[in-house]
């Protein structure tokens, strides 16, 4: 099942080998990137990451990896990650990685609302997170534009690069979804 979400900017669609340079371009980024949990060095680990996403949407306990194309360009722009929650399935947790030059003009927004979108009124998730370094004053607006609501700060629970950071989770309930 090939799942394409499009906008009027922006269309996703599952990652693909063929799309590691694109990704290492934006990914290999340390300073844009410091925040994340993959930043590869070398592009086989691009390689690696690309070929543990799952061949089905939507399994339970998986990350399911999408990429943010241009419509313009058709220049791989960014990725979205869903990572479907228990066995159950009704929960996601999503986490979104842009390139610099698209960053801060609307991109990440349209992807993850409509995206989001289509969690809730396509797969009938119930709930939506977003786990959060506080330091990452981009993703918090971007989330709380959303609609998100704050309900966790875990102090010093993530140990990422040899250092102990905290950790902020959002959430949003199917219910409070209007878009």
């Amino acid at each position: 099942m090939i799942i394409i979400i499009e906008t009027d900017r922006i269309k996703l669609r599952p990652i693909d080998s063929k799309d590691n340079e694109q990704i290492f371009n934006y990914r290999s980024d340390s300073e844009t990137n410091k925040y994340q949990g993959f930043v590869p060095k070398e592009l086989n680990e691009v390689d690696e990451f690309i070929a543990k996403n799952p061949t089905e949407f939507n399994q339970p306990e998986s990350w399911f990896q999408l990429v943010i194309i241009e419509k313009k360009s058709n220049e791989v722009i960014g990725d979205l990650g869903i990572h479907f929650i228990g066995d159950d399935g009704f929960q996601c947790e999503l986490g979104c990685t842009l390139s610099k030059k698209y960053q801060g003009k609307g991109f990440a927004t349209d992807a993850m609302r409509s995206t989001i979108d289509y969690l809730f009124n396509s797969l009938n998730k119930h709930r939506v997170t977003g786990s959060i370094d506080p330091r990452n004053i981009a993703s918090i607006q971007l989330l709380e534009r959303l609609n998100f609501r704050k309900e966790a700060h875990f102090k010093e629970s993530l140990f990422i690069d040899g250092e102990w950071v905290d950790d902020i989770v959002y959430g949003l309930l199917k219910s409070e979804w209007n878009h």
